[in-house]
């Protein structure tokens, strides 16, 4: 991926925004248990950060993936994992699909308001029986006079207490469980919404999270994305963004707990010597931060690939599945490793490792599971179970 005077300048803008007007409040909203996304993504609008790549005619920049992947990246200087997260559904997750299959008064009514940060959004797609399982949702949506009436409930939604309008997953037929669902925008002030459950996690402590109940919740059937029956695809093609996006946001908190971990242990004494002139602690930093470049350049590979248009969509959904797995898995063994290094300092809960060895637990369950990646990538491998070719390979002959 080619970064550019243009990437490098909306990387700093980002950045000079987490720095100012996010990081100086973390604090407060993890105790919190929420963020103020109203006043935070308005803010983000103004300075146009919220429709980098949407359409020109709705109010977006009109610019490749690659400005989004590095608009991901300087979100990840935040120092938690939540707000990062919040602002990505809004980005990332809720819209791509109404950006590129919604009717444009669809687009004018829900769409704009979202780029310019006057409405928040969530993306309820996951239910209490049905997680990585999409194809397993159990909400229904059945038609009735003009209208589609809901019922069901969503689980695990980011923004959801305080959201304006969800793109919700639902059933609207008897059909394959992959031909059935449809894409719904649904306003949160719908009668019959119930969202007053907001969900106490692990991590992530600063996004609010809500179960969703649907009871006979009626929204126009102008409110359908795209055409009916579609909506577990378009869904999956959310997820190749979602997933780069999540990727991207975890670089640059990795590089910053590794230099904060080393400016620690540099000045740390223990045994005549600070903890960093140990050979096992600079030989696994250094490890640590090879791990992460890594990922780095798959992740601007992957990326430099999906904006080119001359891959498949199976090509990119493994590639994107692959960055997806590995920033959380590398998430895990840097947060986990770097934590060991602080000691009992690690173990405090306002700890800086501590809260992204939470924040990052959560990396390789959300959007998909580690299973489901390796299984999709397994899919464009062809090596799953049942489906491999019938030919075996043959021995080579000896000469």
């Amino acid at each position: 991926m080619q970064i550019t005077h243009e990437h490098q300048e909306l990387y700093r803008t980002v950045k000079k925004f987490v720095e100012d007007e996010i990081n100086p409040h973390v604090d407060e909203w993890e105790a919190a248990g929420i963020w103020p996304a109203h006043e935070v993504l308005r803010k983000m609008g103004t300075l146009g950060l919220l429709g980098i790549t949407k359409p020109t005619e709705h109010g977006g920049l009109g610019l490749d993936y690659s400005f989004e992947v590095m608009f991901a990246q300087a979100l990840g200087n935040c120092t938690c994992g939540a707000v990062p997260m919040g602002i990505g559904v809004q980005t990332d997750m809720a819209t791509p699909a109404l950006a590129r299959f919604g009717s444009k008064e669809l687009k004018k009514e829900y769409l704009e308001p979202a780029i310019r940060g006057e409405m928040v959004v969530s993306i309820a797609v996951s239910e209490a029986g049905a997680g990585s399982d999409v194809a397993g949702i159990k909400t229904w949506a059945r038609k009735e006079d003009g209208d589609y009436v809901i019922n069901g409930s969503k689980m695990w939604i980011t923004n959801g207490t305080q959201s304006d309008w969800a793109c919700v997953l639902v059933n609207t037929s008897e059909g394959k469980p992959h031909q059935n669902k449809s894409l719904i925008i649904v306003p949160m002030d719908a009668k019959g919404i119930d969202r007053k459950t907001k969900l106490d996690k692990l991590g992530m402590r600063a996004s609010d999270t809500a179960m969703i109940f649907f009871d006979n919740v009626r929204v126009p059937r102008r409110n359908l994305i795209g055409q009916e029956g579609l909506g577990f695809m378009y869904q999956m093609m959310q997820f190749q963004e979602e997933r780069l996006f999540g990727a991207a946001s975890g670089i640059d908190g990795l590089l910053n707990l590794i230099q904060e971990t080393i400016d620690y242990t540099a000045q740390r004494q223990a045994f005549g010597q600070s903890i960093l002139d140990n050979q096992y602690v600079h030989f696994r930093i250094a490890e640590l931060r090879t791990e992460v470049e890594a990922l780095k350049a798959l992740i601007y590979q992957t990326t430099e690939e999906y904006i080119s248009g001359k891959h498949t969509p199976e090509h990119i959904a493994m590639l994107a599945s692959m960055c997806k797995l590995k920033v959380g898995r590398v998430s895990r063994e840097v947060t986990d490793a770097l934590l060991q290094f602080w000691g009992g300092q690690g173990f405090m809960w306002e700890n800086k490792v501590a809260r992204a060895y939470r924040d990052t637990r959560l990396v390789s369950i959300g959007g998909g599971a580690d299973e489901i990646m390796l299984g999709i990538i397994c899919k464009a491998m062809g090596i799953l179970p049942g489906k491999r070719k019938n030919e075996q390979r043959k021995a080579p002959q000896a000469a």
